[in-house]
């Protein structure tokens, strides 16, 4: 047996955890999950394990839009800021009248839309790198809004509009099914059923060799801004989810977009495009929620967040700058 046939099992271990084996992130999740429980054995009560999931879904949410954007080869820094102005708009112009709530929803989905889409134009057409771009707006996002609330939340959001994220359908096992998990499940679902359409197919496609899809007639700039609108529409839903629960906060928002690119990730989606499902990255947004319940649980300091979120990142980034160079360096070893 050769050296590199000795090295294949550990390569094949190794790629599992960072570079897309979506089984490793499901059996992360359970034994997070089993310590959880060890530690707090109520967790898995209907009730507790509801509240759990409640609480994820915008996460599942904003990892679903983002997960578009990386797997054709891009990143939407832009999320988290987008969800915090969406929150400070619907709270401004909503006030707690009900009769506004409809129009102020519609109004968020097309300003989602419309920051989407000047996203994609600046990253297709204007060539500017992603995370410049996104960088941007986030920056822009955050100054505005800060600026027209004076750096505190103004306004209110409907009893109307909080309901789809803080209420569910009562049942008798259960007590109550969130909304919001129900939102999470239907956008997954629906996004799984697109991957599996010509469009996701393009999608994947433009991210593992964007020159060689446009020579086989994809238009890649319209594949990519259109991933970007997207990704914004979803995040303006995680807005709406988090209104609801969490209400009108000055910090809504803050961090979410590295957290959604930690979720991702983990879940096995290979940064700089081409490979990973949308199930994976729904399971690495549980993932990354029950570890933070778990930081929770052995009352670790809240600075352990970032910490793990960049460990992750930072290895899965290795991995796959790794993963695209082996093909080229074991070419040139070859006698």
């Amino acid at each position: 047996m050769t050296a590199t046939q000795t090295r294949q099992p550990a390569r094949s271990v190794a790629a599992k955890f960072l570079g897309g084996g979506s089984a490793t992130v499901f059996a992360l999740l359970a034994l997070v999950f089993v310590v959880i429980a060890f530690l707090n054995p109520g967790f898995f009560e209907p009730p507790s394990l509801m509240a759990f999931l409640k609480k994820a879904a915008p996460l599942v949410v904003l990892a679903v839009g983002q997960y578009l954007v990386i797997v054709c080869g891009e990143m939407d820094l832009s999320v988290g800021s987008l969800v915090g102005a969406q929150v400070a708009i619907a709270a401004g112009v909503m006030d707690g009248e009900n009769g506004r709530t409809l129009p102020v929803i519609l109004l968020m989905i097309g300003f989602g839309v419309l920051v989407g889409l000047v996203n994609g134009l600046l990253v297709t057409i204007l060539r500017v790198h992603s995370l410049i771009a996104t960088l941007g707006m986030m920056l822009v996002l955050y100054g505005a809004i800060r600026l027209w609330t004076g750096g505190a939340p103004t306004g209110a959001l409907s009893d109307g509009f909080r309901q789809v994220g803080r209420e569910g359908i009562d049942l008798p096992v259960v007590r109550q099914l969130p909304w919001a998990l129900l939102v999470a499940i239907a956008i997954g679902v629906v996004a799984a059923l697109v991957m599996r359409r010509p469009f996701g197919r393009t999608l994947v496609a433009t991210g593992d060799n964007d020159r060689a899809a446009a020579f086989a007639g994809v238009r890649v700039w319209r594949v990519r801004t259109v991933a970007f609108v997207f990704s914004s529409v979803l995040a303006t839903v995680a807005a709406i989810l988090i209104g609801g629960y969490a209400g009108v906060d000055a910090q809504v928002g803050n961090g979410l977009e590295f957290t959604a690119i930690t979720a991702v990730v983990l879940g096995g989606v290979v940064l700089g495009g081409g490979r990973g499902t949308v199930l994976a990255a729904m399971a690495g947004a549980l993932t990354v929620e029950a570890l933070f319940t778990l930081f929770n649980q052995l009352s670790l300091p809240s600075t352990v967040r970032p910490l793990a979120q960049g460990v992750i990142i930072i290895a899965a980034v290795a991995w796959a700058a790794r993963e695209r160079r082996r093909p080229l360096l074991e070419q040139t070893n070859q006698p």
